[in-house]
């Protein structure tokens, strides 16, 4: 539940609702075609971070 905090207080009701909106818009055809995008970017977003983490942990090293 912890990654959810950003949203605030939003509740299972609202998450639903905005579900089926996604779902209305794009469609069930479509849905996982953005999954798979939406993974690859959160997976190249923690490759950077990991990436910087490194760098800064070899400069404090030398």
């Amino acid at each position: 539940m912890n990654a959810f905090l950003f949203l605030g207080n939003i509740g299972t009701g609202e998450i639903i609702i905005i579900a089926l909106i996604v779902l209305l818009l794009f469609g069930g055809a479509k849905i996982p075609e953005l999954m798979k995008g939406l993974g690859k970017g959160v997976k190249s977003f923690k490759d950077g971070l990991k990436e910087v983490e490194d760098e800064i942990k070899d400069i404090d090293n030398k």
